[in-house]
Protein backbone atom coordinates (compact mmCIF):
# COMPACT_ATOMS: atom_id res chain seq x y z
CA UNK A 1 0.00 0.00 0.00
CA UNK A 2 1.45 3.35 -1.04
CA UNK A 3 1.32 5.99 1.64
CA UNK A 4 1.13 9.73 1.03
CA UNK A 5 3.90 12.09 2.05
CA UNK A 6 3.79 12.85 5.78
CA UNK A 7 2.85 16.36 6.78
CA UNK A 8 5.88 18.57 7.26
CA UNK A 9 4.58 20.39 10.31
CA UNK A 10 2.99 19.79 13.68
CA UNK A 11 -0.72 20.58 13.27
CA UNK A 12 -1.15 21.59 16.93
CA UNK A 13 1.73 24.07 16.80
CA UNK A 14 0.47 25.25 13.42
CA UNK A 15 -2.96 25.91 14.88
CA UNK A 16 -1.44 28.03 17.65
CA UNK A 17 0.40 30.09 15.05
CA UNK A 18 -2.73 30.45 12.94
CA UNK A 19 -4.69 31.46 16.02
CA UNK A 20 -2.22 34.29 16.65
CA UNK A 21 -2.69 35.63 13.11
CA UNK A 22 -6.49 35.51 13.30
CA UNK A 23 -6.39 37.08 16.78
CA UNK A 24 -4.22 39.91 15.51
CA UNK A 25 -5.86 40.49 12.11
CA UNK A 26 -9.35 38.96 12.27
CA UNK A 27 -10.92 36.57 9.78
CA UNK A 28 -11.27 39.05 6.94
CA UNK A 29 -7.80 40.62 6.98
CA UNK A 30 -5.85 37.41 7.50
CA UNK A 31 -4.97 35.92 4.12
CA UNK A 32 -4.08 32.29 3.49
CA UNK A 33 -0.63 33.55 2.52
CA UNK A 34 -0.27 35.25 5.93
CA UNK A 35 -1.39 32.06 7.66
CA UNK A 36 0.94 29.83 5.62
CA UNK A 37 3.90 32.13 6.31
CA UNK A 38 3.13 32.10 10.05
CA UNK A 39 3.19 28.30 10.05
CA UNK A 40 6.18 28.14 7.69
CA UNK A 41 4.54 25.98 5.03
CA UNK A 42 3.05 26.42 1.60
CA UNK A 43 -0.60 27.29 1.12
CA UNK A 44 -1.34 23.88 -0.43
CA UNK A 45 0.06 22.18 2.69
CA UNK A 46 -2.19 24.30 4.90
CA UNK A 47 -5.21 23.53 2.73
CA UNK A 48 -4.36 19.81 2.84
CA UNK A 49 -4.21 19.84 6.64
CA UNK A 50 -7.26 21.98 7.45
CA UNK A 51 -9.34 22.48 4.32
CA UNK A 52 -10.24 26.09 3.65
CA UNK A 53 -9.81 29.38 5.53
CA UNK A 54 -13.24 29.02 7.12
CA UNK A 55 -12.40 25.63 8.62
CA UNK A 56 -9.04 26.94 9.78
CA UNK A 57 -10.64 29.93 11.50
CA UNK A 58 -13.27 27.77 13.22
CA UNK A 59 -10.54 25.46 14.52
CA UNK A 60 -8.54 28.44 15.78
CA UNK A 61 -11.59 29.97 17.46
CA UNK A 62 -12.32 26.71 19.25
CA UNK A 63 -8.68 26.50 20.32
CA UNK A 64 -8.87 30.07 21.65
CA UNK A 65 -12.01 29.35 23.68
CA UNK A 66 -10.60 26.22 25.30
CA UNK A 67 -7.13 27.66 25.87
CA UNK A 68 -8.00 31.11 27.15
CA UNK A 69 -11.54 30.87 28.51
CA UNK A 70 -12.35 27.59 30.23
CA UNK A 71 -10.26 27.98 33.40
CA UNK A 72 -11.46 31.53 33.92
CA UNK A 73 -15.12 30.50 33.70
CA UNK A 74 -14.47 27.58 36.04
CA UNK A 75 -13.08 30.00 38.64
CA UNK A 76 -16.09 32.28 38.16
CA UNK A 77 -18.39 29.45 39.19
CA UNK A 78 -16.09 28.08 41.91
CA UNK A 79 -15.76 31.32 43.90
CA UNK A 80 -18.58 31.33 46.50
CA UNK A 81 -18.86 35.13 46.78
CA UNK A 82 -20.42 36.41 43.56
CA UNK A 83 -19.07 39.96 43.79
CA UNK A 84 -15.54 38.70 44.35
CA UNK A 85 -16.04 36.20 41.53
CA UNK A 86 -16.93 38.93 39.05
CA UNK A 87 -14.17 41.26 40.24
CA UNK A 88 -11.57 38.51 39.94
CA UNK A 89 -12.96 37.48 36.55
CA UNK A 90 -12.70 41.01 35.15
CA UNK A 91 -9.25 41.53 36.64
CA UNK A 92 -8.02 38.30 35.07
CA UNK A 93 -9.36 39.55 31.74
CA UNK A 94 -7.38 42.76 32.11
CA UNK A 95 -4.21 40.76 32.70
CA UNK A 96 -4.95 38.53 29.71
CA UNK A 97 -5.93 41.40 27.41
CA UNK A 98 -2.75 43.38 28.13
CA UNK A 99 -0.32 40.45 28.04
CA UNK A 100 2.63 41.37 25.83
CA UNK A 101 3.36 37.79 24.76
CA UNK A 102 0.38 37.62 22.39
CA UNK A 103 -2.04 39.97 20.60
CA UNK A 104 -3.87 42.34 22.91
CA UNK A 105 -7.58 42.23 23.69
CA UNK A 106 -9.98 39.38 23.08
CA UNK A 107 -9.92 37.47 19.80
CA UNK A 108 -13.71 37.07 19.90
CA UNK A 109 -14.46 40.75 20.54
CA UNK A 110 -11.91 41.81 17.92
CA UNK A 111 -13.60 39.50 15.41
CA UNK A 112 -17.00 41.14 15.80
CA UNK A 113 -16.10 44.38 14.01
CA UNK A 114 -16.76 43.00 10.54
CA UNK A 115 -18.14 39.52 11.16
CA UNK A 116 -21.50 40.41 9.61
CA UNK A 117 -19.98 41.45 6.29
CA UNK A 118 -21.60 39.63 3.39
CA UNK A 119 -18.38 37.88 2.36
CA UNK A 120 -17.77 36.36 5.81
CA UNK A 121 -19.08 32.76 5.78
CA UNK A 122 -22.26 32.16 7.76
CA UNK A 123 -20.57 29.48 9.86
CA UNK A 124 -17.90 31.98 10.94
CA UNK A 125 -20.52 34.62 11.75
CA UNK A 126 -22.48 32.10 13.81
CA UNK A 127 -19.39 30.87 15.67
CA UNK A 128 -18.31 34.40 16.60
CA UNK A 129 -21.81 35.29 17.78
CA UNK A 130 -22.08 32.10 19.83
CA UNK A 131 -18.66 32.65 21.41
CA UNK A 132 -19.44 36.29 22.18
CA UNK A 133 -22.63 35.38 23.99
CA UNK A 134 -21.06 32.44 25.81
CA UNK A 135 -19.54 34.55 28.59
CA UNK A 136 -22.75 36.52 29.05
CA UNK A 137 -24.69 33.26 29.37
CA UNK A 138 -22.19 32.01 31.95
CA UNK A 139 -22.55 35.29 33.87
CA UNK A 140 -26.33 35.05 33.81
CA UNK A 141 -26.16 31.50 35.18
CA UNK A 142 -23.83 32.68 37.95
CA UNK A 143 -26.10 35.60 38.81
CA UNK A 144 -29.22 33.43 38.93
CA UNK A 145 -27.40 31.19 41.37
CA UNK A 146 -26.43 34.26 43.43
CA UNK A 147 -30.10 35.36 43.56
CA UNK A 148 -31.14 31.91 44.77
CA UNK A 149 -28.43 32.04 47.44
CA UNK A 150 -29.51 35.48 48.61
CA UNK A 151 -26.29 37.21 47.48
CA UNK A 152 -28.10 39.34 44.91
CA UNK A 153 -31.54 40.92 44.81
CA UNK A 154 -33.83 39.76 42.01
CA UNK A 155 -33.75 43.30 40.62
CA UNK A 156 -31.78 44.06 38.50
CA UNK A 157 -32.63 41.05 36.43
CA UNK A 158 -29.71 38.59 36.15
CA UNK A 159 -29.83 38.81 32.36
CA UNK A 160 -29.53 42.61 32.44
CA UNK A 161 -26.66 42.43 34.93
CA UNK A 162 -24.93 39.83 32.74
CA UNK A 163 -25.33 42.10 29.72
CA UNK A 164 -23.76 44.95 31.70
CA UNK A 165 -20.75 42.87 32.74
CA UNK A 166 -20.40 41.51 29.19
CA UNK A 167 -20.36 45.08 27.86
CA UNK A 168 -17.61 45.99 30.34
CA UNK A 169 -15.67 42.93 29.17
CA UNK A 170 -15.95 44.00 25.53
CA UNK A 171 -14.94 47.54 26.42
CA UNK A 172 -11.85 46.31 28.23
CA UNK A 173 -10.85 44.39 25.13
CA UNK A 174 -11.35 47.36 22.83
CA UNK A 175 -9.37 49.63 25.15
CA UNK A 176 -6.55 47.08 25.40
CA UNK A 177 -6.39 46.82 21.60
CA UNK A 178 -6.15 50.61 21.56
CA UNK A 179 -3.13 50.60 23.85
CA UNK A 180 -4.59 51.05 27.34
CA UNK A 181 -2.29 49.56 29.97
CA UNK A 182 -3.02 47.17 32.82
CA UNK A 183 -3.25 49.84 35.52
CA UNK A 184 -5.72 51.95 33.53
CA UNK A 185 -7.96 48.97 32.84
CA UNK A 186 -7.85 47.80 36.46
CA UNK A 187 -9.21 51.23 37.36
CA UNK A 188 -12.01 50.66 34.88
CA UNK A 189 -12.84 47.39 36.64
CA UNK A 190 -12.91 49.16 40.04
CA UNK A 191 -15.20 51.84 38.62
CA UNK A 192 -17.51 49.25 37.06
CA UNK A 193 -17.74 47.34 40.33
CA UNK A 194 -19.04 50.47 42.08
CA UNK A 195 -22.27 49.90 40.14
CA UNK A 196 -22.68 46.52 41.84
CA UNK A 197 -26.29 46.12 43.07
Amino acid sequence: MVRGRPRQFDTEDALDRVLTVFWRDGFDAASMQDLAEAVGVSKPSLYAAYGNKEALYLAALERYATTFGTDRLDRLHAEPDVKRAVHDFLTSLVDAYTCTERPTGCMIVASTSNCNASHVPAAVQCAISTALHGSADAMETRFRRAVSEGQLPADPDPRALAAYVSTVMSGLSVQARGGANTDALRQVVCTAMRAWP
